[in-house]
């Protein structure tokens, strides 16, 4: 195998393992089962990971990426209230059915919590970037030290998602959403 095909494998492992750790956790799914998604077979992954915590730290980098550029996308899609916009998408029902696809934070929050330094650094990592982009929004809007409200704003939103997954009423689900993006707004305007 030439090692242009061992990178792209190695990338189809990651991506794939950042979809299926959000939807089946860290520890739910095997190393078998992440290399079968990715379509190649477990023997692979040693050649390209010093073990499943390297995959985790990697793919939970990849997974936060992919959340930014979907908050940017958002947020590029209605320059007059990128914020407003970020809210929208975040705090709605299409991104609460999205588990392979949706918020890693609220995915994998209380796993990550429970892995090693590389993992919570790739969540460290990607919260502050998180913490930028909504830091940015506010300070354009009202011109005032963002980062409390960045906080406040980030904490609320993965909290009311949290809560709308973990119910299975639709309407309590939805409700979680309306008063985080109500709380959001009023904190922003405030």
């Amino acid at each position: 195998m030439s090692r242009i095909q061992a990178e792209e494998n190695r990338q189809t492992v990651i991506n794939v393992a950042s979809r299926l750790f959000r939807e089946h956790g860290f520890d739910g799914i095997g190393l078998k089962d992440l290399m079968e998604g990715a379509g190649l077979t477990q023997g692979a992954f040693y050649k390209q990971f010093a073990s499943k915590e390297d995959l985790a730290a990697q793919a939970s980098r990849r997974a936060l990426e992919s959340a930014s550029r979907r908050w940017s996308d958002a947020a590029a899609a209605n320059p007059q209230d990128p914020l407003g916009a970020v809210i929208a998408f975040y705090l709605s029902m299409e991104h609460r059915e999205e588990r392979m696809d949706g918020c890693p934070v609220v995915a994998l929050g209380s796993d990550a919590a429970r892995q090693g330094v590389d993992v919570k650094a790739s969540f460290e990592a990607g919260i502050k970037a998180h913490l930028e982009v909504l830091g940015r929004m506010v300070a354009e809007m009202d011109g005032k030290e963002p980062k409390g409200k960045a906080m406040a704003i980030l904490s609320t939103m993965v909290g009311a998602m949290t809560l709308s997954r973990v119910v299975n009423d639709p309407d309590l689900a939805q409700a979680f959403l309306d008063v985080a993006a109500q709380q959001v707004r009023e904190a922003v305007a405030a």
